[in-house]
C-alpha cells in the first residue's frame, strides 16, 4: 500500500516536469544553449528557490521566452561569456525589486512598474521575436528562403498545438507545445527530415558541461559591462510576470503568499535561481504559469511534487540520447510553435494593458506606449562611448523613465 502511494506521488510529481518540458527546452534550442544544462539548472534552480522559501511556494522555475531575442543577439555581439555575466546580473536585478517590495509592499512594484509599463513590454517580446518565427517556420536553416517541406511541418506543428489549446481537456490542454513539437517530429520523420544519427551516436550517460564546451555553448562568465546593461533591464517583464504568478498559485490554494513566506521572498528566490542558473550555464528561470493550471488541475498543492519534478530534470540532464534526440528537432517544427507562442505573449501584453483598464485616450499613456512599443520593436540600439543599451532592455528603461517624467496631467 505504501510503495503504491509513493509510486503514485512519484509519477504526479514528474507529470508537472511534464507539463514544462516544451518550454523548457524551447529556449536553449532557440539560444544556442544547452538543452540538458537548461534541464539541470530549472531542477536546480527550483531547489534553491524552495529553500529560500523554505518550501511554502508549490511552483516550479524554468526558462524564460523574455530573455530569447536579448541572448541571440548578445551571443553574436558580445560572446558566450559575456552573455552569461550579464544573466546573472539580471538575476541579481531581482534583489532591487525584493528590496522594494520588502520596504514598501506590492505596492512598490505597482508604483515603479506600472500596467502602462509591462504590458507593452510584454507586447514587445512576443513582437519583436516574430520575423524569427516565420523564419523557422519557412526554412529547414531559420534564413527564412522558402521551403515547401519546411511550411507543411510547421503548419502542422502549429494547428496541433492549435487544437490542444483548444480542445484539449484536463492535463492534455496543459501541453501544447510539447504535443506540438511531438507531432511535428513524428511528421518530420515520416517525411524523411530528420537526422537520426546523432542519436545512434551519442553516449547513453554525459556530463553536458563537457559537451556543451566542446561546441562552444557555454563559458565562464564574464562581466561586461555593454553586456549587462544590455540583458539586465529586461528583467522587467518577467519580475512582473512573476508577481501575477504568485497571486495565481495563492488563489488555487487558497494561501495568501504574498504575506507568508512573502513577495520579497518568492522574488528573492526567483532572482537568485536566475543567477544560478546563468552560472552554470542554463537560461534564465522563471515561474511556470503553466505548473499553476496543473496544480489547480490536480489539486496536488504539496510542495514535494515540485521537489521530484526538479529531481527529475536533474537526472534526465545527464542522459545523452534524450539531448541527442532534442537537437534533432527540424527547424520548422520549433517555427510553427513559436508562431503561436511569440503571438500568445504579445497578446498577454495588450491583456495587462486591457485587464488594468489603461485609458489610452489619456495622452501620457498613448505616449509611454507608442514609444516603448516602436523602441523595442524597431529593435533601437544606442552607444554612449563604452556603454552599448538596445532592444527590450531599452524599451523597458525608457517606459520606466517615461512613467517618472510625464505628468499625470487631466
Amino acid at each position: 500500500m505504501h510503495n503504491s502511494i509513493g509510486i503514485n506521488r512519484i509519477l504526479l510529481g514528474v507529470q508537472f516536469l511534464f507539463v514544462a518540458f516544451g518550454a523548457l527546452v524551447l529556449v536553449p534550442l532557440l539560444t544556442g544553449l544547452d538543452p540538458s544544462i537548461a534541464l539541470f539548472t530549472a531542477g536546480a534552480g527550483t531547489l534553491l528557490f524552495q529553500f529560500i522559501t523554505k518550501s511554502k511556494v508549490p511552483v516550479f522555475l524554468a526558462s524564460s521566452f523574455a530573455f530569447i531575442a536579448p541572448i541571440q543577439y548578445s551571443m553574436k555581439n558580445f560572446g558566450v561569456g559575456e552573455t552569461f555575466g550579464g544573466l546573472v546580473a539580471s538575476g541579481l536585478a531581482y534583489l532591487l525589486f525584493s528590496f522594494l517590495v520588502y520596504k514598501g509592499g506590492v505596492r512598490a512594484i505597482e508604483r515603479y512598474l506600472p500596467p502602462v509599463v509591462t504590458g507593452p513590454v510584454i507586447m514587445v517580446i512576443g513582437l519583436n521575436l516574430a520575423p524569427v518565427a516565420i523564419k523557422m517556420a519557412k526554412s529547414f536553416d531559420g534564413s527564412g528562403n522558402f521551403n515547401g517541406k519546411a511550411m507543411i511541418i510547421s503548419t502542422v506543428s502549429l494547428v496541433t498545438a492549435i487544437i490542444v489549446v483548444m480542445y484539449g481537456r484536463r492535463l492534455l490542454s496543459l501541453i501544447p507545445i510539447l504535443m506540438g513539437i511531438i507531432v511535428g517530429y513524428l511528421f518530420s520523420l515520416i517525411m524523411g527530415v530528420v537526422d537520426l544519427s546523432p542519436i545512434a551516436n551519442a553516449k547513453w550517460f554525459v556530463v553536458p558541461w563537457l559537451e556543451a564546451i566542446k561546441n562552444g555553448s557555454y563559458a565562464l562568465p564574464v562581466f561586461d559591462l555593454n553586456a549587462i546593461l544590455f540583458i539586465l533591464p529586461v528583467a522587467i517583464a518577467p519580475a512582473i510576470e512573476h508577481v501575477g504568478d504568485i497571486l495565481a498559485i495563492s488563489s488555487v490554494t487558497g494561501k495568501n503568499y504574498l504575506e507568508d513566506p512573502g513577495l520579497h521572498k518568492t522574488l528573492l528566490g526567483d532572482g537568485l535561481a536566475t543567477s544560478f542558473a546563468s552560472l552554470l550555464g542554463g537560461p534564465p528561470n522563471t515561474t511556470y504559469s503553466e505548473v499553476t493550471g496543473a496544480v489547480a488541475l490536480t489539486k496536488a498543492t504539496d510542495v514535494v511534487y515540485m521537489r521530484i519534478a526538479s529531481f527529475t530534470a536533474i537526472l534526465l540532464a545527464f542522459m545523452g540520447k534524450l539531448n541527442a534526440v532534442l537537437k534533432t528537432i527540424p527547424v520548422p517544427v520549433m517555427g510553427g510553435i513559436l508562431i503561436l507562442l511569440f503571438g500568445m505573449i504579445a497578446a498577454i501584453g495588450v491583456g495587462t494593458l486591457v485587464r488594468n483598464k489603461v485609458d489610452m485616450a489619456k495622452a501620457r499613456n498613448l505616449v509611454i506606449v507608442s514609444v516603448v512599443l516602436v523602441i523595442g520593436i524597431g529593435n533601437l540600439v544606442l552607444s554612449v562611448g563604452p556603454i552599448t543599451l538596445g532592444g527590450i532592455g531599452l524599451a523597458g528603461l525608457v517606459g520606466v523613465i517615461l512613467n517618472f517624467v510625464l505628468p499625470e496631467g487631466r
